[in-house]
C-alpha cells in the first residue's frame, strides 16, 4: 500500500477527545456545593482532565473535601495565593468564571462521567498508538505474539483499573443470589451447589467448589498434588458435559476448565490422563510397553476425553497478567468454570513489578488470583509446594505453618488443603536386616512393618486446614499408586476393579 493511502495518515491531525464543558460544570458545581464531590468521588482523579489546569483544581478541591474543609472560590484563591500558583490556575477571575459555567449541581454525576469516557478514549488511543509503533517497529526482543500479549494486558488494565463499576449491592439481590445458591444445592444429586469435584466425600465437606473462591492445594513432592488436581478437573468438565448433553446428545458445554501446567507439558499431561482413565501404567506407555489391547483402549478413551471441556496452558513461568489475560479471553468466547494452577511457586509476579523478596513476590501472585477469582467469579485452585520442616517432625502431616515461602498464601485462600499419604514415608522406613542383630528380631519388625503397610495401602488423606465457608477435617481417599490416580476410598471395587 502506498504510504499516502494509508489509513493512519491524518490520526496526528485529529484532535484528542475531550470534553472542556463538562469538565468546567464540573469544577463549578462542586465550587458551588461540594455534596456534589460525593457524585464523582468513587470513579473520577485528577489525571481524568483533559486541561491539566482543571485537574489541579479539582485535587485542591478533592483534598479539601476530604480533609472535611470547605472547598469555594474563597478558599482556593487562598489556597493558592499561599502556595503562590494563582496564576497557573488562571487567577481569580477563572476561578469566578467556573462558577458562571455551572449548570445545575445535580448534573454532577453526568459530567463526571462525560470527562471519564474522554479519558478512555484517550487511553485507547494511546495503547493504539503503542500497538501501531511496536509492528512498526524491528525490535527482535518483541516478536508479534509478545506484541499481542502486551496489548491484551494494557487493555484489560485499562477495564479493570479505567473502569468505573462496582458499588454496593441491594441487599435483597444478595438475598435472592444465597436464597438461588441453596435451591441448586437442594436439586442436585449430592445436593452440592458448586462445581462438583468428582469426589463425593470432598463434596459433601465443601459443597463442590464455589465462584469466587481461591482454593490452594498443598503437599511435599510425591504426594500426588497434580494427580489430585487432574482429578478435581476432570470431574468437574465430565460435570459440565453431562449437564450440556442432558437435553441434547450433542450439546456443548457452556463453560471451560482451564488448566496452568506450569511444571509439565501438555503431552505429559495428556499421557498421564490417558493413563489414569485407560488404567495403563504411564511408566509402560512412555517405554512403549503396550499391546495393541492397550492401545485399542487408548483410542477409546481418548475420544471420550476429547470432548471433555477442557483446556491446557504449559507456558512456563508463566506471569500473573498473561494468566489473568487468558482466563478473560476464555471466559470472552468459551465461558469459564474454573481455573487451576500447577504450581503457584512456579508463576512470575505481573511483568514491571519488582519485589523485594520472594515472600513478597509470593504474595503478589496468590492476591492476583484472589483478585482473578472474585472479577471473573470463578473458582481458582492454585497447587504448592511446602517447606522441609514436614520432615524434621515425628507426624509428618502438613500444618498451616508448612506453606513454602507462605507471605499472604494463607490469608488470601478461602481453603487450604494438605494432600498426605502416609504409605508414602511408611515405604521409606523399611526395616533392613543388617540394622539387627539376630534374624528373629528382623522378622519380627519386618511383620510389624508389613502389617502397617496393609493398612495404609492405596489410602491417602485429604487434610481441609482452613474453610472460610464451612467445616475443617479430613477427607479419606483412595490412591492408586500405578496410576496416579485417586478417587472415593469405599468405591474401591466398583471403580477399580480387574
Amino acid at each position: 500500500m502506498n504510504s499516502i493511502d494509508s489509513p493512519l495518515l491524518g490520526l496526528s491531525q485529529r484532535l484528542p477527545p475531550s470534553n472542556l464543558q463538562a469538565e468546567q460544570a464540573l469544577l463549578g458545581a462542586l465550587l458551588a456545593n461540594n455534596r456534589a464531590y460525593e457524585r464523582v468521588s468513587e470513579f473520577l482523579a485528577p489525571e481524568h482532565f483533559a486541561d491539566p489546569i482543571h485537574g489541579r483544581i479539582f485535587q485542591s478541591i478533592a483534598r479539601r473535601i476530604e480533609a472535611g474543609q470547605l472547598a469555594d472560590a474563597v478558599t482556593l484563591k487562598a489556597e493558592y495565593e499561599h502556595s503562590g500558583v494563582l496564576e497557573e490556575v488562571g487567577g481569580t477571575r477563572y476561578l469566578a468564571q467556573l462558577l458562571t459555567a455551572m449548570v445545575g449541581i445535580i448534573n454532577a454525576g453526568e459530567y463526571g462521567r462525560a470527562i471519564h469516557d474522554a479519558w478512555l478514549r484517550r487511553q485507547l488511543i494511546d495503547v493504539g498508538e503503542t500497538v501501531v509503533n511496536n509492528a512498526f517497529g524491528a525490535d527482535a526482543e518483541l516478536d508479534g505474539a509478545k506484541q499481542i500479549e502486551a496489548a491484551e494486558q494494557s487493555l484489560f488494565q485499562l477495564a479493570t483499573e479505567g473502569g468505573n463499576n462496582g458499588g454496593f449491592i441491594n441487599f435483597e439481590r444478595a438475598l435472592t443470589d444465597a436464597i438461588q445458591g441453596a435451591e441448586r444445592a437442594f436439586r442436585r444429586a449430592g445436593h452440592v451447589s458448586g462445581l462438583t469435584t468428582g469426589l463425593r466425600d470432598m463434596d459433601a465437606k465443601t459443597g463442590g467448589l464455589h465462584p469466587s473462591d481461591l482454593l490452594i492445594l498443598a503437599g511435599r513432592p510425591g504426594m500426588g498434588k497434580t494427580a489430585l488436581a487432574t482429578k478435581i478437573a476432570f470431574g468437574g468438565a465430565k460435570a459440565l458435559l453431562a449437564e450440556a448433553r442432558a437435553s441434547d446428545p450433542n450439546g456443548i458445554p457452556k463453560a471451560q476448565i482451564a488448566v496452568f501446567s506450569l511444571e509439565m507439558s501438555c503431552e505429559q499431561l495428556a499421557t498421564r490422563l490417558l493413563s489414569e482413565e485407560a488404567r495403563v501404567s504411564g511408566d509402560r506407555i512412555r517405554r512403549g510397553d503396550i499391546g495393541q489391547k492397550d492401545f485399542d483402549k487408548f483410542v477409546q478413551v481418548s475420544r471420550e476425553l476429547a470432548a471433555l471441556p477442557i483446556q491446557i496452558d504449559d507456558t512456563p513461568a508463566i506471569t500473573m497478567s498473561a494468566l489473568r489475560t487468558r482466563c478473560r479471553r476464555l471466559k470472552r468466547t468459551k465461558g469459564l468454570a474454573l481455573v487451576v494452577v500447577d504450581y503457584l511457586q512456579l508463576m512470575r509476579p505481573a511483568a514491571g513489578t519488582r519485589p523485594e523478596n520472594r515472600v513478597l513476590e509470593i504474595s503478589q501472585i496468590t492476591q492476583g488470583l484472589k483478585a482473578l477469582a472474585k472479577e471473573l467469579a470463578v473458582p481458582v485452585i492454585a497447587l504448592s509446594q511446602l517447606s522441609r520442616a514436614v520432615e524434621s517432625r515425628e507426624d509428618k502431616r502438613p500444618q498451616l505453618s508448612d506453606l513454602r515461602e507462605s507471605g499472604t498464601i494463607e490469608q488470601d485462600a478461602d481453603a487450604v488443603m494438605f494432600i498426605y499419604r502416609d504409605e508414602y514415608y511408611l515405604a521409606q522406613r523399611a526395616p533392613k536386616q543388617m540394622s539387627f542383630d539376630s534374624e528373629d528380631k528382623f522378622q519380627t519388625s519386618l511383620s510389624k512393618w508389613q502389617q502397617d503397610m496393609e493398612q495404609v495401602h492405596n489410602k491417602a488423606e485429604l487434610i481441609l486446614a482452613k474453610n472460610r465457608h464451612g467445616p475443617t477435617g479430613t477427607v479419606p481417599l483412595y490412591f492408586e499408586g500405578e496410576f496416579t490416580r485417586f478417587g472415593d476410598l469405599d468405591q474401591v471395587h466398583e471403580d477399580y476393579a480387574g
